[in-house]
């Protein structure tokens, strides 16, 4: 259901509010590329900064620019069920194709407070539901028994993304569960992802550069395996400088620098040091981007 190459969108920001110019100029960027989908108020959205309202509203808002034109995965996850299952079920109102619901993070339950979590979602809100796996951002792993019983029970959870940057574990869902789709979340991984059975990539990368992205699935699935490498190690040290402090604030520095939304973020979210902006600079300019 959810393959090729989704962006995970970054939320503008101007005078600390949202810019809704410069997303939906980012929305258009995205579809005239051939983007397949867009993912709003993920991680790399800043959601956790943004109040109910806003959240509500950057998915109305990509839904009215980008539905028809490519799919839109709207980021609906928190750490309270409650708060879950308003935000997906706000997503199947206004007709996205679909919800990313990452684990709750900092409460940290247990594999059965997990299950429990995603089956209220699931069995609240009939949309097509992606589980996000990202150990790093919520100190817990949503482990192999506990995705193969989710999606044998929760028919609406089609796939997830994966962070986790386990290809065991990630191998042992495919084994698992063949019809599932197996996401990655992890741009410096995708290429292993797909050898290994991945649908797709959730990319932070592609909010700057979608062509990139979509260069190496493309290669990926006409079966030259030789040309999508190239372009992963062509990719790498452009994808190493996005993660050279905490995402989304590298990306978002690599999207003002290059006139796509001003460099505003939320705290906690701050300027880069200056040392790993010029660092970012200079991947910029080595790979084209930047004179």
């Amino acid at each position: 259901m959810f393959s090729g190459v989704y962006t995970a969108l970054i939320t503008p920001f101007k005078n600390n509010k949202i810019d809704y110019d410069a997303l939906k100029k980012l929305i258009e960027k995205q579809y005239k590329s051939g983007i397949d989908g867009i993912v709003p108020c993920g991680t790399t959205g800043e959601s956790p900064t943004l109040s109910y309202e806003e959240h509500e509203t950057v998915i109305e808002f990509c839904v009215k620019y980008a539905k028809g034109k490519m799919k839109i995965l709207a980021g609906t996850g928190a750490n309270s069920t409650s708060e879950a299952i308003r935000f997906t079920q706000f997503a199947k109102k206004v007709k996205c194709d679909g919800a990313l619901v990452v684990a709750p993070y900092y409460n940290k339950p247990t594999q059965k407070g997990l299950y429990l979590h995603f089956k209220s979602i699931a069995d609240a809100v009939n949309i097509p539901i992606v589980l996000y796996n990202i150990i790093g951002r919520t100190c817990v792993n949503i482990e192999t028994g506990t995705m193969t019983k989710l999606f044998k029970n929760c028919k609406n959870i089609v796939g997830v993304k994966e962070a986790s940057g386990c290809l065991t574990q990630m191998s042992n869902i495919i084994a698992l569960n063949n019809n599932i789709d197996l996401i990655s979340g992890d741009d410096a991984l995708t290429l292993p992802i797909l050898s290994i059975g991945g649908t797709g990539v959730i990319s932070v990368l592609s909010n700057i550069i979608p062509s990139g992205v979509i260069s190496l699935l493309k290669a990926f699935k006409k079966g030259n395996i030789k040309e999508a490498t190239k372009i992963h190690y062509k990719l790498l040290p452009l994808l190493k400088t996005m993660f050279i402090e905490t995402n989304p604030i590298p990306i978002k520095t690599a999207a003002a620098l290059l006139g796509i939304c001003e460099l505003n973020l939320r705290l906690p979210m701050c300027e880069m040091e200056e040392s790993n902006k010029t660092k970012l600079i200079k991947a910029l300019k080595d790979f084209g981007l930047l004179k």
